[in-house]
């Protein structure tokens, strides 16, 4: 790939709960910040643009953060009081938004400008990945919805729309989690490995690491919904769906596993697509 036809990786981050800012000693935590350092050190974007499991829009329509000082909305019970006094620094840009909306507008995707709070799927795992102090952040930050279905297409199409932004020194970052059931964890699974765990991160690495033609990579994405052990790692699939935006979105690159971690009822796995300039995994 020559200089002139660069693009920027597209990443999926697994993010947990807002606990993983506490957590140093799990796994999980130095892998977010080698994550993070390889995006501020190498990849140096101008800006990142980021699919929460935590934001969906409309059942045919996607939002996008429009505004430049945004809020962190506390999107779960039960924890702390300090965890609800936590801060994150972060800008928007308000031109950069447009133009997502624009792109979007040219792929056929219906997009609205809104004002909203980066969710705990943003702005936990990137306390870890973006260290505001010893590995700040230092670009805008826009966040976009997924939309409000299931439909793995819709969010396939959805990442086809906005890869043409990686050759604009964009970078994606989709945040969910390759595993995710917080019933079995609340129950029985704290301490169990559920069977459905490894055996769903397993197939969710072979399709996303498919080294064919996209179309059949697309068509093992989707298939992998219809999985007799998909309902039981993704009891709703909000989680799963920004993988399916980091495959689109990835056009022909090959997606790459960078780490997993198995525990309990979930699945801690990071995938990246496209190259970073010194290639390699974490």
């Amino acid at each position: 790939m020559t200089s002139t036809e660069r693009r920027t990786p597209v990443y999926f981050l697994s993010h947990g709960g807002p606990n993983i800012m506490y957590e140093k000693a799990h796994p999980v935590y130095p892998q977010l910040q080698k994550i993070g350092r390889e995006i501020t050190q190498k990849v140096k974007p101008k800006a990142v643009l980021v699919f929460s499991a935590h934001w969906q829009g409309e059942p045919n329509a996607v939002e996008v953060n429009t505004f430049e000082n945004t809020e962190l909305i506390y999107d779960f019970y039960g924890f702390p009081d300090h965890y609800y006094k936590e801060t994150y620094p972060n800008k928007g840009s308000f031109p950069l938004a447009q133009r997502v909306i624009e792109v979007l507008t040219k792929h056929n995707i219906e997009a609205t400008g809104t004002r909203r709070g980066l969710d705990h799927g943003v702005w936990a795992p990137f306390k870890v990945a973006f260290d505001p102090i010893t590995n700040p952040l230092d670009c805008p930050l826009i966040q976009v919805s997924l939309f409000a279905s299931e439909s793995p297409s819709q969010h396939l199409a959805l990442g086809r729309a906005i890869s043409s932004l990686r050759s604009e020194n964009i970078v994606l970052i989709m945040s969910g989690m390759a595993v995710h059931n917080l019933r079995d964890m609340q129950f029985e699974a704290a301490r169990t490995l559920m069977p459905y765990a490894p055996t769903f991160d397993e197939a969710l690495r072979a399709a996303v690491e498919f080294d064919g033609d996209v179309e059949e990579r697309d068509e093992k994405m989707v298939e992998l919904l219809s999985r007799k052990d998909a309902r039981a790692a993704h009891p709703n699939f909000d989680h799963l769906l920004p993988v399916y935006v980091g495959v689109g979105a990835a056009a022909g690159d090959m997606g790459v596993r960078l780490w997993t971690l198995v525990e309990g009822s979930f699945s801690w796995a990071m995938f990246r697509w496209g190259e970073v300039g010194e290639e390699g995994r974490l």
